[in-house]
């Protein structure tokens, strides 16, 4: 027998935006002894944090515009946030531990990403009428749920309604009074016949909003997502070479300093792990290093593992399906490297593997669907490449593939949610930036053309969205610093503007959060070092 509901009423706060005005608020229902699931077992949350109170785990919902749902869980403080994927509905389990909030439709202020609305038409006759409002008095009466309304703003809004339930089982009575401001509509008479029924979806323009700024400017960094949603970010350099770390929380917008690298570094790389930690290895201090040190997000510490094989910076970084990481590529003071390794979270130690078939620096690399690992692109000290190879974690040795279209070092990449791999810009021979972009097909391992951006970029970032597109922003065109966007839609092939960031910038980094939201921290603007953060 199910257990028995109890509704309360919740009224909290929600942060402001520490830049401008990011004036948010909802209206959630709460349902305690319920458990949000979805409809396939294999539906997991898309975000998994540790909140001290459930108004935490309300917070973050609220700064996650794709949350629709929350779990917390008052034993273990646990928070789990869910989004409206296919295959989520708002299914309940019982469990007394835990009280659900769900959003309510249409309540999200700014308003969700997407809504619908259908509208059907009769004959009707409407006859000339006035409505004046001067006072309003709202009784509500409810047995399975109340209505939390979330907001960041201190004015109060009343909405008059007046609502009646009967039940057999307890009910919590909530009554207010307010008094509005007169208000007066006319509507002329007149009689229409249609008997078209029509339906639209509105997408609510995405916009840049600022959020709580990084304690030091920072340009050649890394930002990692970390498995409880939170984001770290570690070294880079604004003048002097950075050994600083610093932690953002989606659910309060503010970063902390979490301790300090063994070494200072930038063009490093950071990659977690499957364990959770975070593996930073490499990079340039004066002169490259080839250090490596482990930041274990349950103690908030930092830990020295074993040291690379080689020293290398501007080298790229990927985990295997298998647990290992994979290093490739990058600069050791003297030579470009063509040499790659691999560390073993089991036991600190790296081992080398096979060697690519050309020597890298700036390369990029990306893990494919099916477990390979895809690097294209770079340096070799001569020129400019558009060769690309493939490794093979079960037999360690590299195969060449199809070679891009135009050279590019390096060419920022995505995934797509198809498997294709889209590389776009960079700069290619005799420094020319580009604003071309190009598919690869892992099933064929030929790159094709898909378009081109409408400004040539370099230094940019690219990021996937929640819904597939992706979004290209800011760099350099060899001579400014960008403020545009783009976005890319793999199905059309086609690329259209996007709204432009608060502040230009190049060589910063970027990272889609697990809701669908993007931030793009630091970087520079040509004269200075940058501590600003963006969300898309």
């Amino acid at each position: 027998m199910a257990s028995r509901r109890i509704c309360l009423w919740f009224v909290f706060m929600i942060f402001t935006q520490s830049v401008g005005e990011d004036m948010r608020s909802v209206q959630m229902s709460s349902m305690r002894g319920s458990k949000f699931q979805c409809a396939s077992p294999s539906c997991l949350p898309f975000v998994n944090l540790i909140t001290s109170t459930i108004m935490k785990c309300q917070m973050a919902c609220l700064a996650q515009i794709y949350c629709r749902a929350a779990s917390f869980h008052q034993s273990t403080s646990n928070c789990e946030l869910f989004t409206d994927m296919s295959n989520e509905i708002a299914n309940m389990a019982t469990d007394t531990d835990i009280t659900t909030m769900i959003v309510i439709a249409g309540t999200r202020s700014p308003p969700e990403p997407t809504t619908t609305s259908t509208t059907t038409s009769t004959t009707s006759t409407t006859t000339s009428s006035t409505l004046t409002t001067t006072s309003s008095t709202s009784t509500t009466t409810s047995s399975t749920s109340t209505s939390i309304t979330t907001s960041s703003t201190s004015t109060s809004t009343t909405t008059s309604s007046t609502t009646t339930s009967s039940t057999t089982t307890s009910s919590t009575t909530t009554s207010s009074t307010s008094t509005s401001t007169t208000t007066s509509s006319t509507t002329t008479s007149s009689t229409s016949t249609t008997t078209s029924t029509s339906s639209s979806t509105t997408k609510t323009p995405r916009i840049w909003v600022t959020t709580g700024s990084l304690n030091t400017a920072r340009q050649y960094h890394t930002a990692t997502i970390l498995t409880n949603g939170k984001i770290l970010v570690t070294g880079g350099d604004n003048g002097i070479y950075l050994d600083s770390t610093e932690l953002y929380d989606p659910a309060s917008g503010i970063w902390t300093n979490v301790g300090a690298l063994n070494i200072a570094r930038r063009i490093h790389s950071a990659s977690i792990l499957a364990n959770g930690t975070v593996l930073v290895a490499g990079g340039q201090n004066s002169t490259p290093i080839n250090s490596a040190v482990l930041y274990n997000q349950v103690t908030n510490t930092w830990i020295v593992t074993g040291n690379m094989n080689s020293a290398r910076m501007s080298q790229a970084a990927v985990t295997l399906t298998n647990g290992k990481l994979l290093v490739i590529g990058g600069y050791d003071g003297s030579n470009f490297l063509n040499s790659a390794e691999l560390y073993d979270p089991s036991t600190g130690i790296w081992t080398s593997t096979g060697n690519m078939n050309s020597i890298r620096t700036n390369p990029t690399a990306v893990l494919l669907t099916n477990g390979k690992v895809l690097a294209m692109g770079g340096y070799d000290g001569s020129n400019y490449l558009n060769s690309a190879e493939l490794y093979d974690p079960s037999t360690g040795t590299w195969t060449t593939t199809g070679s891009m279209n135009a050279a590019r070092d390096p060419p920022t990449v995505s995934v797509l949610t198809n498997g294709k791999v889209l590389a776009t810009g960079g700069a290619s021979t005799g420094g020319v930036t580009l604003n071309s972009a190009e598919l690869y097909d892992p099933s064929t391992g030929a790159w094709t053309a898909s378009g081109s951006m409408s400004i040539a970029r370099a230094g940019h970032s690219a990021s996937l969205l929640a819904n597939g597109t992706v979004l290209v922003a800011g760099g350099y065109t060899g001579s400014t610093y960008l403020s545009t966007t783009e976005l890319y839609n793999p199905s059309t092939g086609l690329w259209t503007a996007g709204p432009s960031m608060h502040t230009a910038r190049g060589y910063h980094a970027a990272f889609a959060l697990l809701y669908g939201t993007v931030m793009l921290s630091g970087g520079t603007n040509g004269t200075s070092s940058l501590n600003s953060v963006e969300l898309y």
